[in-house]
């Protein structure tokens, strides 16, 4: 099985931006430790701070034999564009979130991305991600 894990914008700045909210961990540090734990698993890895970037990534992989994680950041709450995206692919798509959107603002709330998505995990840290894998795997 190969799986895509997709970052959106700012998630470059993790283990910088805000780590009392994201964690002092890197995203580089952390697939480290997931392609260890699933090393019979294909991992691969984008993150882009641009929306047609992400896009044009879930068009690349979701017609494969892959499973897409995607934490699509801030686009997850304003991007009609990347649901539909994700909507059109036919690979199980699963939204992550590394704090729990829910405790946070109240426009973090509503995604366009959940309705369209195979599942939603948030708020278990870069763990999250972890468990998104699990998750493929058990489908």
């Amino acid at each position: 099985m190969k799986i895509l894990i997709i970052n959106g914008p700012n998630l470059n700045l993790l283990g910088i931006r805000e780590p009392d909210t994201y964690g002092k961990e890197s995203f580089d540090q952390y697939l480290d430790i997931l392609q260890k734990k699933f090393s019979s698993i294909q991992i691969d890895y984008f993150q882009s701070n641009i929306e047609g970037e992400l896009i044009n990534k879930i068009h690349e992989y979701g017609f494969g034999d892959f499973g897409i994680i995607l934490n699509a950041g801030g686009y997850t709450h304003t991007s009609v564009a990347l649901a539909d995206a994700v909507s059109a692919v036919e690979v199980p798509v699963i939204e992550v979130h590394i704090s729990n959107v829910f405790k946070r603002e109240n426009y973090r709330h509503h995604s366009f991305l959940s309705p369209v998505c195979r599942g939603v995990i948030c708020g278990f840290g870069l763990d999250s991600y972890r468990l998104a894998i699990e998750a493929l795997l058990n489908l």
